[in-house]
């Protein structure tokens, strides 16, 4: 009599045994293919390996790109100055109409920028490459028809 009491017992706690192993198993699968991968650099790659650019023509850049040329202004050093153009590629037509009546405001950010850096900071491709970086940073930050999406600079002679 006690055993056929005791055989439901047992068959009850037998499932709820092997349900929390299955639960765990799961867990621990999912807790791991999440943490697979644990260089940032590399999670970046992963996430972008399937996504293609949208290719786009000349015209299509030149017709949605605005020049400024001819910035001329002292650099953050005594004695040192910078010439400097730009082409700036924006996102869209309307992005390309509020930058243009941004004009103003765009060439103070221009000239701000450059007056507060060095001639190390502008040297080599790596300076030009900061300088574009902060310049589309500052800019971007007022623009909100449309973004820069890439910066061109034409001339850039410092003295």
């Amino acid at each position: 009599m006690v055993k056929k009491k005791l055989i439901p017992l047992v068959l009850a706690l037998l499932v709820v045994v092997v349900l929390i192993a299955f639960a765990a198993v799961w867990v621990f699968n999912t807790l791991d293919s999440k943490n697979s991968i644990a260089d940032p650099g590399q999670k970046a790659v992963n996430s972008v390996e399937s996504v293609e650019g949208k290719k786009v023509s000349a015209a299509e850049v030149k017709k949605l790109t605005v020049s400024i040329d001819n910035v001329i202004t002292n650099l953050s050093e005594p004695n040192k100055a910078v010439k400097a153009s730009f082409a700036f590629e924006l996102s869209g037509e309307k992005g390309k109409t509020e930058f243009e009546n941004y004009d103003a405001r765009v060439k103070s950010v221009i000239n701000s920028t450059l007056a507060d850096l060095t001639f190390e900071q502008l040297s080599g491709s790596k300076g030009q490459d900061y300088l574009a970086s902060l310049l589309m940073n500052k800019l971007n930050s007022f623009l909100t028809e449309g973004k820069v999406s890439r910066i061109n600079i034409t001339e850039l002679i410092v003295q």
